[in-house]
C-alpha cells in the first residue's frame, strides 16, 4: 500500500523546484549580453540593464543560477531517497 510521501520530503520537493526556478531565471539574466554602443546611440534604450545586483560582484548571476540548479538537483535527489527510505 502506499503512503503519501513524508512532509520532510514534500518541504524538499517545495525548496529545490523554488531554487531551481529562480536559478534558471539568473541563468537566464547572466546571459544576456550588456548594450552595445554604436556611436552615440545606446543600442538598448528601449530595455536598460537592471543595476541592482543579486548576489557579489565575484561571482556572476550566470554561475550562481547554474549553482542553485545544481543544488535544485541535489535537493530533489534527497528527497526522493528520503521518500524511497520511508516506503
Amino acid at each position: 500500500m502506499n503512503r503519501p510521501a513524508p512532509r520532510r520530503a514534500t518541504a524538499l520537493y517545495a525548496v529545490s523546484a523554488t531554487c531551481g526556478a529562480l536559478g534558471a531565471l539568473l541563468w537566464v539574466r547572466g546571459q544576456t549580453a550588456p548594450p552595445r554602443i554604436y556611436g552615440a546611440y545606446l543600442a538598448a534604450d528601449s530595455y536598460p540593464r537592471s543595476a541592482w545586483r543579486v548576489w557579489s560582484p565575484a561571482v556572476p548571476e550566470a554561475r550562481l543560477g547554474l549553482y542553485l540548479v545544481g543544488a535544485a538537483l541535489l535537493l530533489a535527489l534527497a528527497a526522493r531517497l528520503l521518500s524511497s527510505r520511508r516506503d
